[in-house]
């Protein structure tokens, strides 16, 4: 089985920084993938960057440039640095994760979700 613990959030102004931050622990062999998506109450959960264990990242368009999403394979952690946040940047930010426990199972789990609040 595999948690992911999250961390970071929290209400900034306009044009301010946050970090999230969320670690997986388990019977984890490897990740393939990590990524952060966002939900806003009443809508879809959407995709805002993703990082595959070669480093190889996706960026939702909204976000790039002002977002940078970075792991650490040997800590089985990964980031999310927003900087220039906007209004239109507020959501619940979810943590997930895929890849393969020891015995070749599969795995796709999710976090609990951090609350990430732009004032204007």
């Amino acid at each position: 089985q595999v948690q992911l613990v999250e961390s970071g959030g929290g209400l900034v102004q306009s044009g301010g920084s946050l970090r999230v931050s969320c670690a997986a622990s388990g019977s984890i062999f490897s990740i393939a993938v990590m990524g952060w998506y966002r939900q806003v109450l009443g809508k879809q959960r959407e995709l805002v960057a993703s990082i595959t264990s070669g480093s190889s990242t996706n960026y939702a368009d909204s976000v790039k440039g002002r977002f940078t999403i970075s792991r650490d394979n040997a800590q089985n952690t990964v980031s999310l640095q927003m900087n220039s946040l906007k209004p239109e940047d507020t959501a619940v930010y979810y943590c997930n994760a895929a890849g393969n426990l020891w015995g070749n199972l599969r795995f796709n789990v999710w976090g609990q979700g951090t609350q990430v609040t732009v004032s204007s």
